[in-house]
C-alpha cells in the first residue's frame, strides 16, 4: 500500500531485514523471543512484527521456526549427527518436540527425511551402502533395518 508521504509500506528496510535473517541464521541454536529480534533491528517490538510479516509473509516466530527446519534438513542430509543432537543444534529442547514440527512442516518425520536424503545420495540404491563410509555408521543400521 503506497501512502501519501512517498514511503511505501513494504516492510523493513533490506539491511535490517538482512541483519535480522543473519542473526537468525547464526543463533538458531537459542531461544530467539520478539524481543532479541525487534532489538537486533532497532525497532520496538509490535512495529517490527508488523514489519517482519509485511517482508517475509510470516510472523517472526513462524519464520524462525520455519528456518530451524530448514537447518535441520541440511543436517538430516548430511548425515553426522543424530536426531536428538540435530533437535538441540536447532534449537527445540525435545526430540518429541522437533518431530512434531519437523513433521508439521516437511510432511514427513525426520527419521523418513533423513532415509529419503540417503537414498538420494546412493542414487536410490538400497543394497549397497555409500562407498566413503561403508555403511559402519551404527546410526544407519537403523534405518537400512527391517
Amino acid at each position: 500500500m503506497n501512502r501519501e508521504d512517498g514511503q511505501t509500506m513494504n516492510g523493513l528496510p533490506g539491511a535490517r531485514l538482512r541483519r535480522v535473517t543473519e542473526f537468525i541464521d547464526d543463533n538458531l541454536a537459542r531461544a530467539l523471543p520478539l524481543a532479541d529480534l525487534s532489538a537486533e533491528a532497532h525497532m520496538s517490538q509490535y512495529h517490527f512484527a508488523r514489519l517482519f510479516k509485511e517482508s517475509t509473509g510470516l510472523p517472526p516466530h513462524r519464520f524462525v521456526v520455519q528456518r530451524r527446519i530448514e537447518r535441520a534438513c541440511e543436517l538430516l542430509a548430511a548425515g553426522q549427527m543424530s536426531i536428538d543432537a540435530i533437535a538441540r543444534a536447532v534449537g527445540f529442547r525435545t526430540r518429541s518436540h522437533f518431530s512434531m514440527m519437523f513433521h508439521r512442516l516437511t510432511g514427513n518425520p525426520p527419521t523418513a527425511y533423513r532415509a529419503f536424503a540417503a537414498l538420494r545420495k546412493t542414487g536410490g540404491d538400497v543394497h549397497e551402502p555409500p562407498a566413503e563410509n561403508g555403511g559402519a555408521h551404527g546410526h544407519n543400521e537403523a534405518v537400512q533395518g527391517r
